[in-house]
C-alpha cells in the first residue's frame, strides 16, 4: 500500500512542539571545571539528562550483553553468542581471555543513523553553564534561547527515531506516511521573523506572546491553501492545548475541504517525563491512513477532529477540562466522541457528527461574501452602516474582517443595586461604545446564569438589547456547557455550544451576514425596525442550529 500524504501545520504556543530547557550537563561541567548542578537537597543528581543530538563522526561502542532488561539473562540459552568481550584492561577481544571478561555487542554509531540521546555539553559564550532558557534570569529576548521547534520536522523526527511502539519497533510515522511541513503563525522562528508578530510562544514566561485576533485570517488562508493544493490526503494541525478546541472548530466552520483535518496538542513538552504528544500525533497519522473518515465518495464525514489520548473528538464538542493528559472532555451533554484508537492501533468510529462542517459549512471561506455590512457610531452620535471588505481578490480572508466578539459571563448577585437599572451597567455600555468605534464587525456572547442561557440580571439584558438594536448581534449560551440555550426574540440561541465555540460561530456569521440593521434610536426601536431585526436574526439562528 502507498503511504498516506500528510501536511503538518505548526500553530502557535504549541506545547506539543516545546521542549524542556537545555541545561548544561554535569559531564560538561566536570570537563570544564565548573561547579556541578545539584539536587534541591544538595546531593548530586544520579544521572545527567540525555537530549537528542546528532553525531558528527562515526563512533564504535560496546554494549554489555543482557543489559536491555533485567531478566534477559534468564533466557540466555535462547541467545546467540556475543560479539566479544571487554577485559579489565578495557580492550575488546573476540574471545574471552579471563573469567571476569564481560560479554558485549560491538556497535558502530553513524551520523546518518539520526538522533541519539546524549549529555548536553554546550556552555554560554562566557563559559558559564546554561541553567535555563535565558543567559540570566529574566533576560531580554536577545539573551534568550527558544525552546519551541520552528516547524514540525524535528518533532516528527524525534517521534520516529526515539519512540518505541507496542511492537517494539520505531518509525511509527514514516512507516505509514510521507509528511510535508508548513507553518502558520507558528511557535518559533528565526530572524527576520519577530516574536509576537510572526511566531508566538509562552517560554520564556516573561517573554510570552499569544496570537491575536487578526492571526485567524493568516491561519485560515494558509490552511485553506494547503488543503486545496491537491498534494495531500489529510492535514494535522498542532497548537497549544487550551486553544486547540477553538481553532479546530474554526477549521470546521471556515475550511472548505473534503480532506480530513486532525488537531493535536500535548499537556507536556516533547522529551519531558510522560510527554503525551508523540502518541497523539501517531494516532492522528493512523486515523488519516485508516480512511475510516471517508464516505462512499471519499469525502470526509467526520469534520475536523481532535485526537487526544486515543480518543477522536468532534471539534464542535471538545474542550480542555483539566491540565493533565486525559484532561479533554466533551461539552454539550450529547456525545462528541466519534471513535477511538485502540492500544494495538485499530481505529474505530462509533458516531458521526450531525452538524455541518468543512465543505458542507454554510460559512466556509468560499461561501463568505467579498464584502459585508458593519455598523459604527457617527460623529453626530447616530449609528450608521458602512461596507467592510471580507476577502481580497484572491479569496483570502482579510485580517480586518475578523470580527470583535466579547464574552460576557453573568452570575447571581451581579447587579450593583436594587431595581435592575441599566444605567448601573457602565462597563457593558462602555464595551458597546467601544465596538461601535472600531469600524469592525462586532457582537457579544452572553453566558447566562442557568444551563438554558437565561441571564440573572434584567439590567444587563436591557443593555444587551440596546446592543442588538445598535446592530451588534448577541448570542446566548447556557452555563456549565451542558444545556441547550432557550430561544429569544432578539438574541441568538447558541444551541449547546460553549461560550468560546459560540463566539467563533458568531464571528463567522458576522462575516457572512454582516451587522444587524440598527434602529434610529436603539433605546426605542419602532415596530418596523424590530420586525426587520427579527427577520435578519432568523438567518443567524438557522446557522447556529445546523453548525
Amino acid at each position: 500500500m502507498s503511504k498516506v500524504r500528510i501536511a503538518h501545520i505548526a500553530g502557535p504556543t504549541a506545547t506539543i512542539q516545546n521542549t524542556p530547557p537545555l541545561v548544561t550537563s554535569n559531564k560538561a561541567r566536570e570537563k570544564h571545571g565548573l561547579p556541578a548542578r545539584h539536587n534541591p537537597d544538595g546531593s548530586l543528581p544520579t544521572f545527567d539528562a540525555l537530549r537528542p543530538q546528532r553525531l558528527a563522526a562515526p563512533a564504535r561502542i560496546y554494549v554489555e550483553q543482557f543489559s536491555a532488561h533485567p531478566l534477559e539473562s534468564d533466557a540466555a540459552a535462547l541467545y546467540d553468542a556475543p560479539d566479544g568481550y571487554i577485559g579489565e584492561d578495557g580492550i575488546f577481544r573476540r574471545v574471552r581471555a579471563k573469567a571476569g571478561d564481560r560479554p558485549v555487542y560491538e556497535v558502530e554509531l553513524r551520523p546518518e543513523d539520526g538522533l541519539y540521546p546524549l549529555p548536553y555539553m554546550a556552555r554560554q559564550a562566557n563559559g558559564e553553564p546554561w541553567e535555563d532558557e535565558c543567559a540570566t534570569p529574566g533576560a531580554s529576548a536577545e539573551r534568550a534561547r527558544q525552546t519551541f521547534f520552528p516547524d514540525g520536522s524535528r518533532l516528527f523526527e524525534e517521534i520516529d527515531r526515539l519512540s518505541v511502539g507496542g511492537d517494539g519497533m520505531a518509525s511509527p510515522i514514516s512507516s505509514m506516511a510521507d509528511i510535508s511541513f508548513y507553518r502558520a503563525t507558528p511557535s518559533a522562528g528565526a530572524a527576520p521573523e519577530r516574536r509576537g508578530r510572526d511566531y508566538f510562544s509562552y517560554r520564556p514566561l516573561h517573554l510570552a506572546t499569544q496570537a491575536p485576533r487578526p492571526a485567524l485570517a493568516t491561519i485560515t488562508n494558509e490552511v485553506q491553501k494547503i488543503a486545496a493544493s491537491g498534494a495531500h490526503d489529510g492535514l494535522i494541525w498542532t497548537q497549544g492545548s487550551p486553544q486547540i478546541e477553538e481553532t479546530s472548530y474554526w477549521f470546521n466552520l471556515l475550511i472548505d475541504t473534503m480532506l480530513p483535518i486532525c488537531c493535536n496538542a500535548a499537556q507536556r513538552p516533547q522529551g519531558q517525563m510522560s510527554h503525551d504528544g508523540p502518541k497523539n500525533i501517531a494516532d492522528s497519522v493512523r486515523f488519516l491512513a485508516s480512511r475510516v473518515w471517508a464516505d462512499a465518495e471519499g469525502r470526509n464525514k467526520c469534520g475536523t477532529v481532535v485526537v487526544q489520548e486515543q480518543q477522536i473528538f468532534a471539534a464542535r464538542d471538545v474542550a480542555k477540562g483539566d491540565a493533565r493528559p486525559g484532561g479533554y472532555i466533551t461539552t454539550g451533554g450529547a456525545g462528541g466522541i466519534l471513535g477511538q484508537v485502540g492500544h494495538l492501533g485499530a481505529v474505530a468510529l462509533t458516531y458521526l457528527p450531525a452538524y455541518k462542517h468543512t465543505y458542507l459549512s454554510d460559512v466556509n471561506i468560499n461561501r463568505l461574501p467579498e464584502k459585508s455590512r458593519a455598523v459604527r457610531r457617527h460623529t453626530a452620535g447616530t449609528i450608521e452602516t458602512f461596507e467592510i471588505a471580507i476577502k481580497d481578490a484572491r479569496n483570502n480572508l482579510l485580517p480586518e474582517a475578523i470580527p470583535v466578539v466579547s464574552i460576557v459571563k453573568d452570575g447571581a448577585y451581579s447587579t450593583l443595586d436594587y431595581g435592575d437599572d441599566p444605567a448601573l451597567e457602565g462597563d457593558l455600555e462602555a464595551s458597546i461604545d467601544h465596538k461601535l468605534g472600531l469600524d469592525r464587525l462586532a457582537g457579544f456572547v452572553i453566558e447566562g446564569l442557568a444551563p438554558y442561557g437565561h441571564s440573572a440580571s434584567t439590567a444587563r439584558e436591557k443593555v444587551l438589547l440596546q446592543a442588538v438594536f445598535s446592530g451588534l448581534p448577541v448570542c446566548r449560551v447556557g452555563r456549565g456547557a451542558q444545556g441547550f440555550a432557550d430561544p429569544h426574540p432578539y438574541q441568538i440561541a447558541a444551541s449547546n455550544l460553549t461560550a468560546t465555540k459560540a463566539r467563533l460561530l458568531l464571528m463567522a456569521c458576522l462575516m457572512k451576514f454582516g451587522s444587524l440593521p440598527p434602529a434610529e434610536d436603539p433605546k426605542n426601536p419602532t415596530a418596523h425596525e424590530l420586525a426587520r431585526i427579527r427577520a435578519e436574526l432568523a438567518a443567524y439562528q438557522a446557522i447556529f442550529l445546523s453548525h
